[in-house]
C-alpha cells in the first residue's frame, strides 16, 4: 500500500487562500498609505517599487514564504518609498537627483539632436508623440519638452495656435464645473442642492428631453447655466412626444421651484415675500388644474 507523501515546501489550497486575501488586504492598505498618483505622473522609482511591491505579494501568496517575512519586507520597501517621498518634498536636490531633470528637445523651432541622443529618443517616436498632441508638422512647433513622465509638453509657435474668444474680443460667460445629478435613475440630491436647483425643476426638465420619470434618466448632468444633458435608457428620445397636458403640469412645477429658488436667493425682503405668495399662488393653480392634466 502506498501513501501519497506532500511536499512540505509546497503551499496548501488553503495556505495559498489565507495568504492571498491578508497580501490583498496589505496591498490595499499599502496604496491607501502611499497616496494617490496617476499613473501618468509616475516616476521610474515608483513604477520599479510599484512592481517589486506586486511581486512580493505575489511570491508571498504562492511561495513557501513566512507570513513574517513578507510583512517585514513589504513594510520596509513603503516606509523607504514614503521616505523618498518626503525627501523629495523638502530638498530641490534630492529631486534632481531622484527624478532628473525634464529635457527640451525642441526650442525655437528647432530640433535639438544632442538632447534627443540624451533621452534615447528617435525621431520617429519624437514625431509619434508629436502626433499624440495633434501636431503633424515640426515647423508649427515652438517649443517641446519631454517631461519626467515620458509624456512631451508642446507649445506650437504663435501663428499657429487656435484662436479664443478673448483673442476675437467675443464676451463669454464664466463657467464652474458641470455637476452630476441623476445617476442609474437615482437623483444626487446634495450635488442638485449645490446648484440651487430642486428635484421639481429637474423633473421638468428631464421630461422635456423625453423621460416619463427619473428612473428612465441613465445619467443627466447640470452645467453652471443650468443647461441639462440627459442620456435615456433604451433610447426613450425616438418615442413619441410628451402630451402637451403633461408638458404644461411639468412646466407650471418648474416655474413654482424657481420662484421658490429666486425666493431663497434673494437678500431682499419685499422680493423674497413677492417670490414666495407667487409661488404659493401658482402651486394652488397647479394643484386645481391637476385633475384635468391627467391623461
Amino acid at each position: 500500500m502506498c501513501l501519497e507523501v506532500t511536499d512540505p515546501a509546497v503551499p496548501t489550497t488553503h495556505e495559498v487562500l489565507y495568504q492571498s486575501v491578508i497580501a490583498f488586504v496589505l496591498l490595499f492598505g499599502l496604496a491607501r498609505l502611499l497616496g494617490k498618483r496617476q499613473i501618468a505622473q509616475l516616476s521610474f522609482f515608483d513604477y520599479i517599487v510599484g512592481i517589486t511591491i506586486g511581486n512580493i505579494a505575489a511570491s508571498w501568496s504562492l511561495d513557501e514564504v513566512k507570513t513574517r517575512h513578507a510583512v517585514i519586507t513589504l513594510a520596509i520597501w513603503a516606509l523607504l518609498s514614503l521616505l523618498v517621498a518626503w525627501v523629495q518634498r523638502k530638498s530641490y536636490r534630492a529631486r534632481l537627483l531622484l527624478d532628473g531633470r525634464p529635457t527640451v528637445v525642441i526650442e525655437n523651432g528647432q530640433v535639438l539632436e544632442d538632447n534627443l541622443r540624451k533621452v534615447h529618443l528617435s525621431i520617429e517616436e519624437l514625431m509619434l508623440l508629436l502626433r499624440e498632441k495633434d501636431v503633424f508638422k515640426l515647423a508649427d512647433v515652438e517649443y517641446a519638452v519631454l517631461e519626467l513622465n515620458g509624456k512631451l509638453s508642446v507649445m506650437k509657435k504663435t501663428d499657429r495656435q487656435p484662436v479664443t474668444p478673448k483673442d476675437a474680443g467675443v464676451p463669454v460667460l464664466a463657467e464652474s464645473a458641470p455637476r452630476l445629478v441623476i445617476i442609474d435613475g437615482h437623483v444626487m440630491e446634495r450635488s442638485l442642492a449645490q446648484c440651487g436647483l430642486t428635484k421639481e425643476w429637474l423633473f421638468g426638465e428631464i421630461q422635456k428631453l423625453g423621460a416619463r420619470g427619473f428612473e428612465d434618466v441613465f445619467v443627466a448632468q447640470v452645467d453652471s447655466h443650468g443647461n441639462v444633458y440627459a442620456d435615456l435608457y433604451h433610447d426613450r428620445r425616438k418615442e413619441p412626444e410628451i402630451p402637451a397636458k403633461a408638458l404644461l403640469a411639468a412646466s407650471l412645477k418648474k416655474m413654482q421651484a424657481d420662484l421658490e429658488t429666486f425666493a431663497l436667493e434673494t437678500q431682499n425682503a419685499e422680493a423674497k415675500r413677492s417670490y414666495a405668495d407667487m409661488a404659493q399662488q401658482l402651486q394652488q393653480i397647479a394643484n386645481r388644474l391637476s385633475p384635468y392634466l391627467k391623461d
